[in-house]
């Protein structure tokens, strides 16, 4: 393997050929913040947050899709960098909800991190906001996409799972949102659910909705557990607060796997005691509540165990 060897705020380090600025940055522990940009997705640049200023470039590229190359000079923290950073949040916040205090995000989202860091109030640019319904009909996933920041990795990831690719990018500028075909609900679409969606969006436009009121981000400790009901086997985090289990959500794929609802609902019906709720089914566009042993193909064998316990 081919190593190269650059400068990053000073210091000079190794990073094999072919790793991004990015990359090369958190190989070393240097800290860059992102939004659009995750491990498992290919490098989109969309929400420039990333940048860092390099010698040698007239302007400031974003990191995670510029390539690491010999004797490179970065600086990832100046005040040119920091204030590009500030600026590109300031646009963001322009048009975002500032409802932060009831935001069940709240504690978990990057864009409020990156604000706080960086001082960012809203104050600067005060732009046009959004007034799109928030989407409630079904009982997975709770869609606002005032809240949406375009980042793409909803997308991506959805993308990513061929016979899937429910939702895409739709109209231009302003009116730029992210749809299902034909901009139906996501019950009218071919969507399963498998909530890959939720886990990778960094802000509160998507939520599941099996957590919502039922804590803050730091309220709650999560657990990292690996499904079982095929041999994929996906991750998933159990949900706890005050020591009781509150849900189960989300959390990645095994590596060219899909994530599935039969994993997530059968992972939490296995280690919520608390739960009660029966799970739900599209069938012909409508939502209906099934049994236990007909959501996880059980058949008849829930009722024989039933009888023999007796």
């Amino acid at each position: 393997m081919e190593w190269l060897t650059l400068s990053i705020d000073g210091r000079e380090v190794s990073v094999p050929k072919g790793t991004t600025v990015l990359e090369a940055c958190r190989m070393h522990d240097i800290t860059i913040p992102t939004l659009c940009h995750d491990p498992e997705l290919t490098p989109a640049g969309a929400c420039r947050l990333c940048v860092v200023q390099i010698e040698g470039m007239r302007n400031l590229p974003p990191s995670c899709v510029t390539q690491a190359t010999q004797g490179m000079v970065v600086h990832t923290q100046n005040e040119k960098v920091r204030k590009a950073r500030k600026t590109i949040l300031e646009l963001l916040v322009a048009n975002h909800p500032l409802d932060c205090m009831t935001c069940q995000k709240m504690g978990d989202c990057s864009l409020a991190e990156y604000a706080y860091e960086y001082g960012v109030k809203g104050e600067i640019y005060r732009g046009e906001r959004r007034r799109l319904p928030i989407e409630d009909s079904n009982p997975y996933i709770l869609r606002d996409l005032n809240k949406c920041i375009l980042c793409g990795k909803c997308v991506a990831t959805c993308g990513a799972v061929a016979e899937r690719s429910v939702i895409g990018f739709a109209n231009r500028g302003f009116h730029a949102k992210v749809a299902t075909v034909m901009d139906t609900d996501l019950k009218d679409s071919t969507c399963v659910y498998c909530n890959r969606c939720v886990a990778v969006c960094p802000v509160g436009a998507l939520i599941d909705k099996n957590t919502l009121g039922k804590g803050r981000a730091w309220e709650v400790r999560k657990e990292e557990v690996i499904c079982t009901f095929c041999e994929a086997g996906c991750k998933f985090e159990i949900n706890s607060k005050d020591g009781k289990v509150i849900a189960v959500t989300a959390k990645s794929a095994s590596s060219g796997r899909p994530l599935c609802l039969k994993g997530r609902i059968g992972s939490d019906f296995r280690y919520n005691p608390e739960r009660k709720e029966k799970p739900f089914v599209n069938k012909d566009g409508e939502f209906v509540q099934i049994t236990w042993a007909e959501f996880l193909g059980l058949g008849d064998i829930a009722e024989k165990l039933a009888l023999l316990a007796e």
